[in-house]
C-alpha cells in the first residue's frame, strides 16, 4: 500500500505528460504553424500574372511570410508544377478554359480575380476587322506552355488561321511588342490586364493599332469560359483620346489556385491579398467585382467559400498571422475542455464514489474467498493459517484513509470481518498452533 502511495506522483506526472504530448501533436496537425516560405507560379516577365504575384509579394511580406514568384511560360506549366509534390509550388495563376478540375485533380480554387483579355495589336495602314484577316501574318501567340498560346490557337483555328496558313511565333509580353515595333512580326496577340507595362505601351504607342472583335458575342458562346468585354473610348488617355472609338475585347478569366494540401493560415492569407488587390475598380471591370467566389473549372476550396461568405473572423481582421494560429490552438484547448469537463462534471463524482468503493470492495472479495475456503476445509487442517489471515486483513483495513462520507461503509467492512472471525474461531484446529491463534481465537 505504501509502495503504491510512493509511486502514484510518477504515475500522475507521466500521465500528465503524456496527455500533454498527444495534446501538443493533435494540435501540431489539426492546426499546423505556417511556413515562412511560399512559392506562386507566375509567368514571364511582363505578364499580368507576375504584375499580381509582385503585389502579393508585398501583402505577404507584412504578414513576415516571403512569397516568392517562380517564373514559368504560363498556366500550362503553373498546372504541371502546382500538380508536382516535389515541384515546391503550393500557388498558381490560371487563366480560364485552360484546364479544369476533371482533366488537373487535387487542386481547389480561390476563386477568379480578374478579366484577362485578348489584345490583338497590328501595325499596319488599313484596319484589321476580322481574325480571317490574321491568315498569312506573323502573329506573336507566346511561347508552347502557356495558356495564352492555348487558347489562341483554339480562337484563331476557328477563323481559320492555323499554323499551316500563318507564322505562329512564340514571343510574349514585352518581347512580342517590341517584335511588334520592329516589324519582326505583323500581329501581337497579347493576353493581360489593361493595367500591364506591355499592354500600356502598345495602347500608347501611336503606330500600333487595336483590332476590335465584332464578333466577340459569337466567341462567347463557341468558348464558355470566355466574356464580352468594351474598352471605352478614351479610358486610356482621355487627352489623347486612348482608344479614339469603343473597342470591343473577349477576355477569359484569371483563378488562383492552390494545392489541397496549403497552410490553411496561408490560404487565409492569399485570400486577403487576392481581396486587396482585386477589390479595386479597373478599366475593365468596376470596385469589389473581383474576386469572385465563381468559378467554372475548378472546385471552390471550402475555406474560401466561407471567406466569400462571412468574410475574414474577428481573429483574421485584428491579429497578426503568427498569434492567429496561437489564438486558435488556446480556442481549440477551451473548446476541447469544456467539451470533456462538462461530462466529467457529471461523472467524475460516480467515479471518484467508485473509486472508493472499489478499495472496499478488494477486501470484502478477500474476506468472501477467506470465508469459503474455510468452509472448504471442514477438519480444521489450515485454520490457524485462515484466522492469522482474517488477522491480518482487519489490521490492513483498519489502516486504510477514506473520507468521512464513507466512513460507515468502512464500519460495515470492520463489522463484517469481525462475523467472519467469530463464526470459525470455535472450529477446531487440527494441529498446534502458536500464541498469536490464541489471540486470534479469542478475539483479544
Amino acid at each position: 500500500m505504501w509502495e503504491f502511495t510512493r509511486k502514484r506522483p510518477i504515475t500522475t506526472a507521466i500521465g500528465i505528460v503524456v496527455v500533454l504530448g498527444i495534446v501538443s501533436l493533435a494540435l501540431l496537425y489539426f492546426i499546423p504553424t505556417p511556413p515562412s516560405r511560399v512559392v506562386i507560379a507566375t509567368a514571364f516577365k511582363g505578364a499580368s500574372f507576375e504584375y499580381f504575384g509582385l503585389r502579393y509579394k508585398d501583402i505577404f511580406a507584412r504578414s513576415k511570410v516571403r512569397l516568392d514568384l517562380r517564373e514559368t511560360e504560363g498556366a500550362v506549366e503553373n498546372l504541371r508544377l502546382l500538380q508536382d509534390p516535389n515541384a515546391g509550388v503550393q500557388i498558381g495563376f490560371v487563366a480560364g478554359g485552360v484546364s479544369d478540375g476533371t482533366h488537373s485533380p487535387g487542386l481547389l480554387s480561390m476563386g477568379t480575380v480578374d478579366y484577362l483579355p485578348i489584345w490583338v495589336f497590328y501595325v499596319a495602314p488599313e484596319p484589321i476587322e476580322r481574325l480571317t484577316q490574321l491568315q498569312g501574318k506573323r502573329i506573336a501567340v507566346g511561347p508552347a506552355g502557356s495558356g495564352t498560346r492555348v487558347l489562341a490557337e483554339r480562337i484563331l483555328g476557328k477563323a481559320g488561321v492555323t499554323s499551316e496558313r500563318a507564322t505562329l511565333v512564340p514571343l510574349a509580353g514585352r518581347d512580342a511588342m517590341d517584335a511588334l515595333v520592329n516589324g519582326t512580326v505583323d500581329i501581337a496577340w497579347v493576353q493581360g490586364a489593361a493595367e500591364t507595362a506591355a499592354v500600356q505601351g502598345l495602347l500608347r504607342d501611336p503606330r500600333v493599332r487595336l483590332m476590335s472583335f465584332p464578333t466577340a458575342e459569337a466567341y462567347t458562346r463557341l468558348f464558355p469560359s470566355l466574356a464580352r468585354l468594351v474598352l471605352p473610348q478614351g479610358v486610356i488617355d482621355i487627352e489623347r483620346n486612348i482608344p479614339p472609338t469603343d473597342i470591343q475585347l473577349v477576355a477569359t478569366t484569371v483563378s488562383v489556385l492552390v494545392r489541397s494540401d496549403l497552410n490553411p493560415a496561408i490560404v487565409t492569407l492569399l485570400l486577403q491579398a487576392m481581396s486587396e488587390v482585386h477589390g479595386e475598380p479597373g478599366l475593365l471591370h468596376g470596385a469589389r467585382e473581383f474576386p469572385r467566389s465563381f468559378d467554372s473549372d475548378y472546385p471552390l476550396a471550402g475555406s474560401a467559400a466561407d471567406f466569400y461568405k462571412n468574410g475574414p473572423s474577428l481573429m483574421q481582421r485584428y491579429l497578426p498571422l503568427w498569434l492567429i494560429v496561437h489564438a486558435e490552438r488556446a480556442v481549440a484547448l477551451l473548446v476541447a475542455g469544456v467539451a470533456l469537463g462538462l461530462p466529467l462534471l457529471h461523472f467524475l463524482p460516480m467515479l471518484y464514489k467508485w473509486n472508493v468503493r472499489r478499495r472496499l470492495l478488494y477486501w470484502y472479495e478477500q474476506l468472501k474467498l477467506l470465508e469459503a475456503a474455510i468452509d472448504a476445509d471442514p477438519g480444521g487442517a489450515h485454520m490457524a493459517e485462515r484466522l492469522l489471515e482474517i488477522e491480518r486483513i482487519e489490521s490492513t483495513v483498519s489502516r486504510i484513509r477514506i473520507p468521512l462520507a464513507f466512513t460507515d461503509q468502512l464500519y460495515d467492512l470492520r463489522g463484517h470481518i469481525e462475523i467472519v472471525r467469530r463464526r470459525f474461531a470455535s472450529r477446531p484446529i487440527a494441529t498446534d498452533h502458536p500464541p498469536s491463534v490464541e489471540k486470534a481465537r479469542s478475539g483479544f
